[in-house]
């Protein structure tokens, strides 16, 4: 089993940053795949970010490209969410994943996740 913890989030005015962290332990193996999903009330659950177990392969959605970063530690077993130039739309509940088996983008491809943290952005 492999357990994700979080960490970071909060509340944050528009155009501020935050930077949410990840980190894997227990069966966890430095070649998983990691990634960040989100989701809004009244929204479904989507990929916002992902990095591959080497940490040379991203993938983004449109909405956050430019202004959010993933990135892994130097141990592998973690990931980092640096998000910049935050606005009110990117407000929700934000989840640390690890391992795919399938579409990226596909929440149901993803084998482990994390409890949650939530992002606020006011206007």
């Amino acid at each position: 089993q492999v357990q994700l913890e979080q960490s970071g989030g909060g509340l944050v005015q528009a155009g501020g940053s935050l930077r949410l962290s990840c980190a894997a332990s227990g069966r966890t193996r430095a070649d998983y795949t990691m990634g960040w999903f989100r989701q809004a009330p009244g929204k479904e659950r989507e990929l916002v970010a992902s990095i591959s177990g080497s940490g040379t392969s991203t993938t983004y959605t449109n909405a956050v490209k430019g202004r959010f970063t993933i990135s892994r530690g130097d141990a592998k077993n973690t990931v980092y969410l640096q998000m910049n130039s935050l606005n009110p739309e990117d407000t929700a509940l934000y989840y640390c994943t690890a391992h795919i088996v399938g579409l990226v983008r596909d929440a149901a491809s993803w084998t482990y996740w994390g409890p949650g943290t939530q992002v606020t952005v006011s206007s």
